[in-house]
């Protein structure tokens, strides 16, 4: 499965910035990638830890903005079709580790 968090949070004051740059780097942290601007995703085991990183994203999201969260299953990630553009061959993700290319 995987986890996609979308996100579109105000960053005009400093208080804003201090906020999205926390978010950001806590979901770095968890162990997500950068899909695109503002659009991160994980590799998760199964729907209980699917739960738990949605429990964590309501817990350290910011109370401004929006954060949206969508659960696809490796399949349905597969079959992703690339309209434009590449597709990222950086890094091949695992269930045990991120291997970086």
């Amino acid at each position: 499965m995987r986890i996609f968090v979308f996100f579109d949070l105000p960053n005009v004051t400093a208080d804003e910035t201090r906020k999205y740059s926390k978010f950001m780097r806590l979901i770095l942290k968890e162990g997500y990638i950068r899909e695109q601007y503002s659009i991160y995703s994980k590799l998760v085991i199964n729907s209980k830890t699917a739960d738990d990183e949605k429990i964590y994203i309501n817990k350290i999201c910011p109370s401004n903005g929006l954060v949206q969260i969508l659960i696809i299953t490796e399949k349905q990630y597969a079959s992703i079709e690339y309209v434009a553009g590449k597709k990222q061959t950086k890094f091949i993700q695992s269930i045990d580790k991120i291997i970086y290319l």
